[in-house]
């Protein structure tokens, strides 16, 4: 088994981890779903990360990339590695 991070960026700041975790779930299996909050305030940053299995990686991103989610819409792309 490989697995994949998926970055999910634009997001509505009121999202949790299980609607995004549910969102993707609808691709495979999601082993993971770490919101990025600010180190300061505590917020949401509108982003965040998903792991899922290397082959349903395509499809999730294929299909939810600019997908609609409380009036944003979403930018979902294969995570790069910091420094990149």
């Amino acid at each position: 088994m490989s697995v994949k991070s998926i970055y999910a960026g634009n997001l509505p700041f009121t999202t949790t981890e299980d609607e995004l975790g549910n969102l993707f779930a609808q691709y495979g299996d999601v082993y993971s779903v770490k919101l990025i909050s600010d180190r300061e305030t505590g917020r949401l940053r509108g982003f965040g990360f998903v792991e899922m299995d290397e082959k349903d990686c395509a499809a999730a991103v294929e299909a939810l990339n600019g997908y609609e989610l409380g009036g944003r819409n979403l930018r979902v792309n294969e995570a790069r590695p910091k420094g990149f």
